[in-house]
């Protein structure tokens, strides 16, 4: 599913900015801040999962939580279902906190260890004021939901393995029937086998209950068997989106060609005949970020054009955007047809610096 099917976006983010203020002083002088997100715009379709990836420290989770409103974005709007959100106050918000939840990274810290499982599940529908005759029917039937036991109602959160405890994490998410489920890294503190049966439970609530996900992830390989189109961020800004295949099949960012060399691949012959790519040097600061494509640095295609400004997200056909100076896996024709989006690219961008040449064909993920 792309953008603009159906009758419009359960989520829009337009141009949202987080900073974190740095501060020194008795007074509080703020002296910097950090750049967390910076300037980002898409839109998420009801029942549509977007993947959202890039390395750590990249902003992906700053922006799940923005999307939220456990944070307060900096500038920029986040609207749900038409409604603009982004400055509402705790209690204009309390009603959508029904409509939108969180899974969160960390299955062990997530969970209150005072609580018994019962109270943790049963606590969004005790602050929505259900009943609490029927509270511990709905809890029970939520463990069932996600393939725990209804028994496991009196249990502490330290009786369970990882894999159970992120599926608690699951159905407190459910407990209120949202629309919109923000997945911070799911599956990345569980081992791989019970990763799949965590995936394949998602995959199954999504179907039985038409969720809308945002998966926020770093390994691309656990996203592309979840996302419908997959967004990829770096040092704060949105660099690459795209339907998942079309990612897979033709990366266009350099940035996302190097996370699909990463990707390991179940044949042995093909993996050890395919080139990885090894970004050298580290992360430049979120503080004080580089100027023109962040990305530059780092980057072996990189020309002065890269380190002086910064480019716009172009729209290379089939609602892919990119943006590059010296795209990957784009031919002449493609280029002289593709057009700057005016809507995802940042203020901060040359509208004017479409893309002149290509930096030829890239097969990061062989054999796929």
């Amino acid at each position: 599913m792309s953008e603009g099917d159906g009758g419009g976006p359960l989520v829009e983010v337009r141009n949202v900015k987080k900073y974190f203020p740095i501060r020194k002083g008795i007074l509080g002088r703020e002296v910097a801040a950090v750049h967390a997100v910076d300037d980002v715009t898409f839109a998420v379709d009801e029942g549509e999962t977007l993947g959202l990836v890039g390395e750590s420290g990249c902003g992906k989770s700053t922006l799940g939580r923005t999307i939220v409103r456990l944070l307060e974005p900096t500038e920029g709007t986040v609207s749900f279902e038409g409604r603009d959100i982004s400055r509402l106050g705790p209690r204009a918000m309390r009603p959508l906190r029904r409509e939108m939840q969180m899974i969160f990274q960390d299955p062990y810290a997530s969970l209150n260890p005072r609580k018994r499982v019962g109270s943790i599940i049963g606590m969004p529908l005790k602050i929505h004021g259900v009943e609490k005759s029927q509270r511990k029917a709905r809890v029970q039937e939520l463990l069932a939901t996600v393939g725990l036991s209804p028994e496991h109602y009196n249990r502490f959160p330290h009786e369970f393995s990882g894999g159970q405890r992120q599926r608690i994490g699951v159905a407190r998410a459910l407990a209120l029937n949202p629309k919109l489920i923000v997945a911070d890294e799911p599956v990345s503190a569980l081992d791989v086998s019970i990763q799949s049966q965590m995936l394949n439970l998602l995959d199954d609530l999504q179907r039985e209950l038409k969720l809308t996900y945002i998966f926020i992830a770093h390994d691309l390989g656990v996203v592309r068997h979840v996302s419908d189109r997959i967004a990829v961020m770096y040092l704060g800004k949105l660099v690459e989106l795209s339907p998942a295949e079309d990612l897979y099949e033709r990366p266009i960012m350099p940035y996302t060609e190097a996370l699909l060399s990463a990707v390991p691949i179940p044949d042995p012959d093909l993996s050890h005949a395919r080139e990885r790519i090894v970004l050298e040097g580290d992360v430049p600061s979120p503080i004080n970020p580089p100027s023109g494509c962040r990305f530059h640095p780092r980057c072996r295609y990189m020309t002065e054009i890269c380190k002086e400004v910064e480019p716009p997200l172009v729209d290379y056909g089939r609602s892919h955007y990119a943006a590059c100076h010296h795209p990957l896996n784009v031919d002449r024709e493609t280029l002289e047809r593709a057009k700057v989006s005016s809507r995802h690219t940042p203020a901060a961008a040359d509208e004017s610096a479409k893309p002149r040449d290509s930096s030829g064909r890239s097969d990061p993920v062989p054999g796929r």
